[in-house]
């Protein structure tokens, strides 16, 4: 997908539901962490937060209470108005949420003592002009390897790069951009999808097949797949998913 059918996409889904999967039924075994957790343990009262990518912000403002001030930006305009309309229901008064481009962040320098970013693209430049002396700077990225058997079965998928080039790049670019601390962590995990209906909801929200379900021969290959993999847990599948932590 191009950049612009990406900002499409995204605001398509931003209007539906934000990334609110919580309806979905599904397992997973071998996940290594909670990516907003680790963000959460890394949190003082004092802290100003911005999450990079926030989408709805359901995942921000699991975390409010967590820093005193959180700032969640997405370059869509629907994703935003879904966030804080979540942002009144939770009545989290510490939350703003933000329509900006996350390449050209319009934050004095050194604003922010923490930064996430969640499967979303980020300028490491920008977030650490915008970050503390000392700051850290967390991002969880889609393997290329992510729903193997799925893009095998479509033909096509979300990446056709080599496993783990994407991890390589984001860690050149945080090096080049002045961060002197970079750590990483890796974990491929299975995942089972209840129903059928779990597995449709993930792929018409996500850009894990581009395009799922604009062609009817999509639907004749999902099923094929469902029979192949269902197992006594669930449809299977996986979840690949690398994260960096740099500190200035």
């Amino acid at each position: 997908m191009k950049s612009q059918e990406y900002k499409s996409f995204y605001d398509i889904v931003g209007a539906l539901n934000g990334w609110d999967f919580s309806k979905v039924r599904w397992i997973s075994e071998g996940m290594e962490w909670n990516f907003y957790v680790e963000v959460g343990k890394r949190c003082t009262s004092s802290d100003i937060l911005l999450d990079i990518g926030t989408g709805g912000g359901e995942n921000l403002l699991s975390i409010a209470s967590k820093a005193a001030l959180l700032v969640g930006i997405d370059l869509s305009h629907a994703m935003i108005e879904t966030a804080r309309n979540n942002k009144r229901k939770a009545a989290a008064s510490n939350v703003r949420f933000v329509q900006m481009d996350a390449g050209m962040l319009q934050f004095p320098e050194a604003f922010f003592d923490l930064i996430s970013c969640r499967h979303s693209p980020f300028r490491a430049s920008e977030v650490a002009r915008v970050l503390t002396d000392d700051g850290v700077f967390l991002t969880q990225q889609v393997r290329e390897c992510d729903k193997t058997n799925l893009a095998q079965a479509f033909g096509r998928g979300q990446s056709s790069r080599e496993d783990g080039s994407l991890m390589e790049d984001y860690k050149r670019e945080l090096r080049l951009a002045g961060f002197r601390d970079i750590q990483c962590a890796e974990y491929d995990a299975v995942e089972y999808y209840e129903r059928e209906e779990d597995l449709i909801f993930l792929l018409k929200h996500t850009p894990i097949i581009p395009g799922f379900g604009q062609e009817e021969s999509d639907f004749r290959i999902l099923q094929q797949f469902i029979e192949e993999h269902r197992t006594d847990l669930g449809i299977r599948t996986n979840s690949a998913r690398f994260m960096i932590v740099a500190r200035k």
